[in-house]
Order: structure tokens, then C-alpha cells, then sequence
């Protein structure tokens, strides 16, 4: 098989043989950090219920860290996802640690708001995550591979291996980009979908993942071809398909013996005749699961209802008016098809169900020579596809991504357009009116499962590719545990930008100088676009404090002291990837692009002037680099000043490289800016200070948690926001938690 590797700076190809494991072996020691963040993760309850966003998904990140924990190569398996303090629901999502077996733990990040938060409510906290992750990381040590699922952990944990040089896996499961072209059929607007999904976030976070993964490992390889290759860091070099695993132990078929079980008796209370045959579906409600145009076949089909019965497994509620507006909507939408054909007796839709009871009801189908269907619009995965073929259930399931292997694989079912209504009745009654067929597709599901996905065969796999990576990875030049001493003497820091914030009010600026040097716990910092020799004429001119630290050239480079001391291990790392020759020939021609003069230039940092009503949009630009296959950074300032850096560079960077190393906490540190190019800097657990005369590109960071958006401008905005925060003194944070 091939394989990404690093080599340097960058990621080729090597030859792997299928069991080649000489790394690990040597070694015996591989950690493991997956990443899942939203939804609920609950060990005892892989099926969620009904806080579920994402049941199928987790169930597969919860296995896999089952399975990895379980190969004598690996040390430890950490999952980590997302604490949550909600009186709504169980309090074991509060639970800091959770052992899922021997070698292999689920660590919850307390992050953002306590309570529950949609997937979509997550954006404005990931930063957090990230600085509360590196405090994980500082008392338990460094990873070998960071590995996240989904868009929201794919950016956070692309963020972290950029920072740390640990390599990075990507899973993204249900891809932005794909969905939202299948939700752009309905009748939402475009506006609509963007207010509700956030989709520009998601793709953004996912072009981020794409482009910082040394592997992206898929289920299939439809969806390395037709969805990952809408991406335009989608690199078929780094795609690899490891078909996922089931519970062979959980999902079996009846024995001899098998009773009916209770949950058999929850759905009579719905049906006239229980012993027809079971139309089977088991989905949250979501749009993209397509409900509704099942229950509207199965209404429209006087052949179906006469033949069997259809049951749904939507989540579990206790109320419906306590949903998620979309969830209750789909379900409202059901409620009303099913009264409009009037389908009483005909259909069970029960509140709630065990998770015990999933295996029990596929052997309850398949007993009755049901059917399992997932009319799903798109999906990736297919995980209760699996589950009902390993119990022997033939399957309907939708002609997109997972299911197109799964049935090339297991043959135990029919593809279906999800949208062709004529389609899904001619499938469903082929299966329930042809008892031979049945038969051959029911033991099919059996066998196949259990030759193409069982658990073990995906983590040695994995494991596979892993030891070819790590072979050629370059260790961290980041030590696992910070310096035991901290920038000396400080025990809080002030860093700021120059132009525009402490320039522009001379009387403010000698008040801040005053309060610097009256308090000699508080270090100085400077965080600026300007090169290191302009920067320090420039801090010279003004009268201020020599910094005890210097960050310039729009977070690339990091000095320190009197001496102005480099930072070797951030010098070391500043130039992965990066081609500034190539970036010149991709912008410079681009209408509205000035280059700037030389001495805005530097190694790493490509400067342009840009007129914003003829330039292409920032989105444009990240569009034409990523098509000539570059990796960097786009920062714009004050609407016309654009910097390209390397991906390994910028403030955020810069800034959390420098207090990992110095084992100092972002709580005791105030950052304040007044352009794009501070915004990294600006975001996460550190006290950020927005001056009144800020630019416009800052205005996206406003109700962001700890940040602060000062009424003073110049100097005085910085004031304003020592005395916000009490920085001089016993440190607040009013604005720790902003509710969304």
C-alpha cells in the first residue's frame, strides 16, 4: 500500500509492506490523541440518545480507541472531546476522565459554555480548546499522532500538531462542502443554510485539516473521489481508505433460543398487525437522513403497507419541545405524514429505546423478514448498515459513500436513489416478496461483515500506515514538558502591537509607560507586522520600555532580552513549506496586488498593498495559493495590507509557542491589537484587549469570549483594558464565557 511520510518539510510517498510494523515494535510505546468534539460522548452509551448529534460517528471514534488500545504496540489511546455541565441531561458528561478500557481513556476539555451547545455553537470556542489541550498536554506529555474527527477537531487539532510538529490524521466523516450541495436541493436559501451550518466555518476548518494532514483516513473510496475532491487541498497521495469496523460481538444473529424482546412490546402499542414484516430505519432526525421521503413512499404505496409494517428509531426525547429546533422540525414533519396518509396502526415511532435494545431489534427484523433502510441523502459512513448486516438484516440504503462499499462488499441488499421515491418502493418490496433472495442477502450481511469489517482489521491498518508516518517524522522540536522557569521575573505579561495601538495619543501612551515601569512583575512584550530593525527605531522613538520580548514580521520571528536573543526552536520550525518565490508567481500578478517596498519584505513574510475594490476577496486568494498547491497564511490589516507567511507562522502561533516554552499561563497574560494581524494573538485563553480605533477585519472577533473591545482608542484602549481585567492586581475575566 502507499502511505504519506514526512521527509523534511514535507510530506511523498513511500512503499509500506503490509506488515511492516519495525517502528512500533522497536518502540512499543505509541500514543494516541483522537479528537471529537461535538455531540455527547458517553462511554457506557455509545448510542447517545437523545442529546445525539452524531451517534454513528462516535460509536466508530469510541471503537476505534477500543481497538487501538488493544494492539501490543500501542501504550495509550486518549479520546478527547468536550466537557459538558447541562442539568438537561446525564451528569457523566461532566465527568473529567473516563476509562473506555485498559489503555485507553476519554478526557473531557471543559471549554466555552457548560451547558450543551450544537456543533454550530462550537466555532467561537475552538481556540480555547486548543489553550486547554496544551495545559493536557503540559501534566501528561506529548502524542505521537494527533488524529481528529470532524471539522471542528480537524481545525483544532491541525492547530496543535502545527504548533507542536506532531503529525496529524484526518477523519472528516459528513464533509461541509457535500452537504451543503445536497441541502441546497430543499427549499432553504443559501442564507438560511449559512445562518443555520456555518458552512463557510466548516470548510475553511476542513481546507485546514486537508492541508496540515499527514494522512486523511476515509471509509470509502467514493468518498475520496467525489466528495474529498471538492476540497482544494484534497492530495489522492494522502487519502486512505480503511474501511471501519463493527461489534462483531454485539451484532449477531438470533440463536435457536432467541425470545422477542421487550422493546417488541413498546412497538405493539403502534401496530395493528406486530407480526408483519419490519420496515426498519434508525437515524437521528436530521434533514439529511431523509425521513420524510420515506414515510411519504411507504404512504403512498398501498403494496408496502399491506406487505409490512415501517418502524422509526428517531433518537430518543423525553419532550419534544425540548429539541434542537431542526431535529424537532424533522420529526413534527413525520408526524404530520403520518396523519396525512393516515397511517395509524401502520407505523411505530417510539420516544425511546435502550441501547441494548439496537441489537435486538435487527434480530427482531430479521426474524420477521424485514428490511433495514437508510434512505440518507448522503452518508459517509453507514454504520448501522454494518450493524444490521452482522445480525443478518437485508439492506436498502441510499447509492452515496459508505453504502456503495458496503453492499459491493457484503452483496446483501439494493442501492437506491434517495430522492426517486419509485426507486425505494421497488427495493423495499423486492426484499420483503422474494423469500430465496432474502435468505442469500441475510447470510451475505453475516459473512461479509465479518471478513470486511471487523475492528482488529482496521486498527492494524491503521497502525500500518502510522509506523510509516513516524518512521519519517522528525522528532518535536518542542520538548513534551515546557522549561521548568518562566521568562524571568514576570508574573504576568503585556503584549501589544505598535502602529495604531500605542501610536496615535502621546498622552495615553506616557500613562502606559508609567504603569509598565512602576510594576517590574509585569513582563513587556511587542507583537508587530514591522521587521525587528524597524520595529526597535521605532520603540526607541517613542520612549518605551526595551521589551522583554519581540514579536515581528507579522508573527514569524521571536526574540528576547536585552540582547534580542533568537528563538532557535521557533526559527527551526518557521519554514515548513514554505516557497516564496512560488507565491510570487501565483499573486503577483493579480489586479489590485502592489508588492511592497523590500523593506516591508522578510524571509518569511510576503507583502502586498491591495486596493480591496478591484483585489479578489481574501476567500479568492486562499483559493488561487491552494490551487497552485501552496501552503501559507493570508492576513489582511486595515483592509488594504496583505501578508502571505508560512502555515508554522502568525501571532496565535507565535504567541502559544512562546508561553508553552515558558510554562507561562495565558490568564496572567493581556495581548491588545488593533489589526488583522493580531487577531491570532487575540483569540483563546489570553486577555485580549481590542482598541477603540481598531480595523474593520477585528469586527468578526466582537461577543468572542475574552475579548475585549476597549471605547478608547490608541494607548488609552489598552488602559482601558488593564483596568477591565484588573490586571495590575488580583486578575478578572469578566468576559470568560460568552453565551451564544
Amino acid at each position: 500500500m502507499t502511505a504519506i511520510i514526512q521527509t523534511g518539510h514535507e510530506f511523498s510517498l513511500s512503499t509500506t509492506h503490509q506488515d511492516d510494523m519495525s517502528l512500533l515494535e522497536k518502540e512499543n510505546n505509541l500514543k494516541v490523541t483522537l479528537i471529537s468534539l461535538h455531540g455527547l460522548i458517553r462511554v457506557k452509551d455509545p448510542e447517545l440518545g437523545r442529546d445525539a448529534d452524531t451517534g454513528g460517528q462516535i460509536k466508530y471514534v469510541l471503537e476505534m480507541a477500543r481497538e487501538l488500545a488493544a494492539q501490543p504496540h500501542v501504550r495509550e489511546v486518549e479520546l478527547l472531546t468536550r466537557q459538558i455541565l447541562d442539568p438537561k441531561i446525564d451528569p457523566c458528561y461532566g465527568q473529567l476522565e473516563e476509562q473506555i478500557c485498559e489503555n485507553a481513556k476519554l478526557i473531557r476539555i471543559p471549554f466555552g459554555p457548560k451547558r450543551y451547545l450544537r456543533k454550530e455553537g462550537l466555532w467561537p470556542y475552538l481556540e480555547l480548546f486548543i489553550d486547554q489541550t496544551l495545559v493536557h498536554f503540559r501534566r501528561h506529555g506529548l502524542p505521537d499522532i494527533i488524529h481528529g474527527h470532524y471539522a471542528d477537531a480537524g481545525m483544532a487539532g491541525a492547530q496543535l500538531a502545527r504548533l507542536l510538529h506532531v503529525p496529524f490524521v484526518f477523519t472528516g466523516h459528513s464533509l461541509g462542502r457535500v452537504k451543503r450541495q445536497r441541502l441546497a436541493l430543499g427549499k432553504a436559501s443559501e442564507e438560511t443554510l449559512e445562518r443555520r451550518y456555518k458552512f463557510g466555518l466548516r470548510t475553511e476548518a476542513e481546507e485546514m485539516a486537508l492541508e496540515t494532514a499527514a494522512m486523511v483516513v476515509t471509509s470509502t473510496s467514493q468518498e475520496v473521489e467525489q466528495q474529498y475532491s471538492l476540497y482544494h487541498h484534497y492530495v489522492p497521495e494522502r487519502m486512505e481508505v480503511i474501511p471501519p469496523g463493527v461489534d462483531l460481538d454485539l451484532f449477531t444473529p438470533a440463536t435457536d433460543d432467541w425470545q422477542p424482546p421487550a422493546i417488541a412490546d413498546e412497538l405493539g402499542r403502534f401496530l395493528r398487525d406486530p407480526d408483519k414484516p419490519m420496515i426498519l430505519t434508525l437515524a437521528r432526525p436530521d434533514e439529511r437522513k431523509n425521513l420524510e421521503k420515506l414515510v411519504e413512499v411507504y404512504g403512498q404505496s398501498e403494496e408496502l403497507q399491506k406487505t409490512a409494517n415501517l418502524v422509526l428509531l428517531m433518537g430518543t426525547r423525553d419532550d419534544l419541545g425540548e429539541l434542537p429546533r431542526g431535529q424537532r422540525q424533522v420529526i413534527e414533519n413525520v408526524l404530520h405524514l403520518i396523519d396525512h396518509y393516515d397511517l395509524y396502526g401502520k407505523v411505530a415511532y417510539p420516544k425511546t429505546h435502550a441501547p441494548g435494545d439496537v441489537p435486538e431489534l435487527y434480530r427482531l427484523a430479521t426474524v420477521g423478514k424485514g428490511v433495514f433502510i437508510n434512505p440518507a441523502l448522503t452518508e459517509p459512513f453507514g454504520l448501522t448498515l454494518l450493524e444490521a448486516g452482522a445480525t443478518g438484516l437485508p439492506i436498502v440504503a441510499t447509492n452515496d459513500g459508505g453504502p456503495r462499499d458496503i453492499i459491493a462488499n457484503c452483496e446483501n441488499g439494493l442501492l437506491i436513489d434517495p430522492m426517486d421515491g419509485d426507486a425505494i418502493e421497488k427495493a423495499l418490496l423486492r426484499v420483503l416478496t422474494d423469500p430465496e433472495q432474502w435468505h442469500a442477502w441475510s447470510q451475505a450481511g453475516i459473512d461479509g461483515t465479518r471478513k470486511h469489517y471487523s475492528w482488529s482489521n482496521h486498527a492494524r491498518r491503521y497502525l500500518r500506515d502510522l509506523s510509516d508516518i513516524l518512521e519519517h517524522s522528525a522528532k518535536p522540536a518542542l520538548l513534551s514538558r515546557p522549561r521548568a522557569r518562566r521568562i524571568p521575573e514576570f508574573d504576568r505579561l503585556l503584549i501589544t502591537d505598535l502602529d495604531n495601538s500605542l501610536t496615535g495619543d502621546d498622552e495615553s501612551l506616557r500613562e502606559l509607560i508609567d504603569v509598565i515601569q512602576q510594576h517590574e512583575n509585569i513582563g513587556f512584550g511587542i507583537a508587530t507586522g514591522r521587521h525587528l530593525n524597524s520595529a526597535m527605531e521605532l520603540i526607541e522613538e517613542l520612549g518605551l520600555p526595551r521589551p522583554d520580548l519581540i514579536d515581528t514580521d507579522v508573527g514569524t520571528q521571536l526574540h528576547y532580552g536585552a540582547e534580542l536573543t533568537p528563538d532557535r526552536t521557533w526559527q527551526k520550525q518557521i519554514g515548513y513549506a514554505w516557497q516564496p518565490l512560488e507565491i510570487h508567481k501565483a499573486l503577483d500578478d493579480l489586479p489590485g496586488f502592489y508588492r511592497q517596498t523590500d523593506d516591508h519584505q522578510s524571509e518569511y513574510k510576503v507583502s502586498y498593498e491591495i486596493d480591496p475594490d478591484t483585489s479578489p476577496s481574501v476567500t479568492e486568494i486562499k483559493k488561487k495559493l491552494r490551487e497552485a498547491g501552496l501552503r501559507a497564511k493570508v492576513v489582511l490589516s486595515l483592509g488594504m495590507y496583505l501578508d502571505i507567511i508560512p502555515v508554522r507562522g502568525g501571532s496565535d502561533l507565535s504567541m502559544r509557542h512562546l508561553l508553552w516554552k515558558w510554562g507561562f499561563s495565558p490568564e496572567n497574560v493581556l495581548v491588545a491589537g488593533d489589526s488583522g494581524n493580531d487577531a491570532g494573538m487575540l483569540l483563546g485563553r489570553t486577555l485580549g484587549v481590542v482598541v477603540g480605533n481598531h480595523g474593520p477585519e477585528l469586527e468578526r472577533l466582537r461577543n468572542r469570549p475574552r475579548i475585549y473591545f476597549a471605547e478608547g482608542e490608541h494607548a488609552r484602549g489598552i488602559l482601558e483594558g488593564i483596568e477591565y481585567y484588573n490586571f495590575l492586581e488580583n486578575i478578572v475575566i469578566p468576559n470568560d464565557r460568552i453565551e451564544s
